[in-house]
């Protein structure tokens, strides 16, 4: 199925102006989730808020925003004043600059989106995206939408460019925050451990390599679920404290454990996962209609 557009922008840099159309990348709708029920009847519960000093429900209409500034103390914003605050959406992207891709640490990116030429713009769009390609640059530049303001980089994938939204400096805590000892490290387990890593070295990364294994016994159950059946639940065992192992001896493991299992793929081929379970809304719609 196709991709559908949530909304339009404008690419500029410099005099060029590139109207092209927004898709989000990834799919978090998919994404699984539970409601909370009463456990007695089955119905689903609705959230309430109460009033920690008088103990009472209170609707949505006699609610504040505040601001906490110091402990039990606020600071109240009305709904008008909040939404003067907003950054106002601009539906254009302008790049100020580029760099090479490589120089931006991936903590610092977010969400991704696709951007397609809109009509008319097939031409600079694709120019942009050559160009980028050849100069193994991305560009950066600011978005501003739903009422925030954002980083953006645009970088070709493919033919395609994409759109990230990357995480201010600000929001990014450094990682020499993280206390980290300096032990000695011997010139032979470098070595083994550098002969692990080339030993375990694919060409390029393939995400459809990896897959979802949990989502996969999540639908396996609640397809049994919608059927009647009952499911079995396995005592999990918790994985132990970390033992003091002799490194050499680890490494060493790792790699004929490693050797032995590139062996039999080469024997055997790529294993097959299991067959991925059918999504629990059809699952439903079958379940209704036998029960018919």
């Amino acid at each position: 199925m196709a991709a559908r557009s949530i909304g339009s922008l404008t690419v500029s840099f410099g005099l060029v102006a590139i109207p092209v159309k927004l898709y989000t990348a990834t799919q978090s709708a998919n994404a699984i989730s539970f409601n909370l029920l009463h456990k007695t009847c089955g119905s689903r519960l609705r959230q309430q808020y109460i009033c920690q000093k008088e103990g009472v429900v209170v609707e949505r209409d006699e609610m504040v925003k505040g601001y906490e500034f110091a402990k039990d103390q606020y600071v109240r914003f009305t709904p008008e004043e909040i939404k003067a605050l907003e950054e106002v959406g601009t539906h254009s992207v302008d790049i100020s600059e580029f760099v090479p891709i490589e120089s931006i640490d991936p903590v610092y990116f977010d969400k991704t989106y696709y951007l397609a030429p809109d009509k008319g713009a097939a031409k600079p769009y694709g120019l942009l995206v050559e160009a980028l390609k050849q100069a193994g640059r991305c560009g950066v530049g600011h978005w501003a939408a739903r009422g925030k303001a954002y980083i953006v980089i645009l970088r070709p994938i493919g033919d395609v460019l994409a759109m990230q939204q990357l995480h201010f400096a600000a929001d990014v805590r450094s990682a020499s925050e993280v206390e980290i000892p300096k032990p000695e490290v011997k010139p032979q387990e470098l070595k083994l451990a550098q002969q692990l890593i080339d030993q375990q070295t694919a060409p390029k990364f393939d995400p459809q390599a990896y897959k979802d294994e949990l989502r996969g016994r999540i639908e396996a159950a609640i397809q049994k679920k919608v059927e009647g059946q009952e499911i079995s639940v396995a005592e999990t065992t918790p994985p132990g404290e970390g033992k003091v192992i002799d490194l050499m001896e680890a490494l060493r493991a790792s790699l004929e454990k490693s050797e032995s299992a590139r062996a039999q793929v080469n024997r055997l081929g790529p294993r097959k996962g299991p067959k991925r379970a059918e999504e629990p809304a059809k699952v439903a719609r079958k379940a209704g209609k036998r029960n018919a």
